[in-house]
């Protein structure tokens, strides 16, 4: 255990998983909601109520398994777990980031880490997206895991949340003919890839953090990528110099990010609402084309 790790165990309480990864940066310390450490090593702390222990565990194991596939830069995790007072904390390796960056290389570095495969579609434990709870579980068929722990889920809570769609029977009914002539592997996911969790080092270096991971269809990823304006050309050029998508991509992509829409309708309220009930209906006009 690093001289790090003993001193936050001893200021910090309860340590549900600790590492010790090669950081440079010696006698080097960061702020971050007004703890610092000078520890030698760069890290990054971040506190929540103590309700979170659980949604810090599960973005330790997304890291860890991102970081594994050594094609792409993810932060370490240090450590998380709970204080002595309840609160709970992740401490990461910090990364300085806000160089010009290389979107081409972005996108190649997630197309390999996407032909990283798993047995089954799904993780072996539930997880969350932003802070809504992720249903997975092990599944051998992608559109029953999507419409059962994905768009299911969603429409689920939406409903208790107050939202009315009544066609969405009518196209969880129907999702396997946005599939005909695809068949989806379970890639290893990033699973909520957005501009905010994403960037580059100060040399330009891509780096992806705060993942929701899980086995699932690619083309999840790559839909989210565009749902709040969409990256750089170069990134979505760079992703099929080494792996293309499908030709039917342009209609998933819009029931993907349904997954999206209906979450900050969960998290948010406003007007992701109306976006999700007009997304449900140009879905199932689409379908009548098939």
């Amino acid at each position: 255990m690093s001289i790090f790790v003993r001193r936050l165990q001893s200021r910090r309480g309860r340590i549900l998983s600790a590492q010790a990864p090669a950081i440079a940066g010696v006698g080097a310390s960061t702020r971050r909601n007004g703890w610092k450490g000078r520890v030698g090593v760069l890290f990054l702390l971040k506190p929540m109520g103590g309700g979170a222990v659980d949604m810090f565990a599960a973005e330790a194991a997304g890291l860890n398994a991102l970081r594994a596939t050594q094609t792409m830069r993810v932060p370490a995790v240090i450590a998380y777990g709970q204080t002595n007072t309840g609160t709970a904390y992740i401490v990461l390796e910090a990364i300085a980031m806000g160089g010009r960056g290389r979107w081409e290389r972005m996108g190649q570095q997630l197309a390999a880490m996407h032909r990283v495969t798993g047995d089954f579609f799904g993780w072996d434990t539930d997880n969350f997206i932003g802070r809504t709870p992720q249903r997975n579980g092990h599944y051998r068929d992608w559109v029953s895991f999507f419409r059962e722990q994905r768009l299911g889920y969603q429409f689920e809570l939406a409903a208790r949340n107050g939202l009315s769609i009544p066609e969405s029977t009518v196209l969880l009914d129907c999702l396997d003919k946005f599939f005909a002539g695809y068949a989806p592997q379970p890639s290893l996911l990033h699973g909520d890839l957005w501009s905010g969790n994403a960037s580059f080092t100060e040399e330009g270096e891509p780096v992806m953090f705060d993942p929701a991971a899980y086995y699932g269809d690619r083309e999840t990823d790559i839909a989210f990528t565009a749902m709040f304006g969409g990256f750089d050309p170069a990134f979505y050029q760079g992703y099929a110099s080494i792996f293309p998508l499908h030709p039917g991509f342009a209609q998933r992509q819009r029931l993907y990010n349904l997954y999206h829409e209906l979450n900050h309708y969960n998290l948010f309220g406003g007007s992701y609402g109306a976006q999700a009930r007009n997304t449900v209906s140009q879905l199932l006009r689409w379908k009548k084309d098939f």
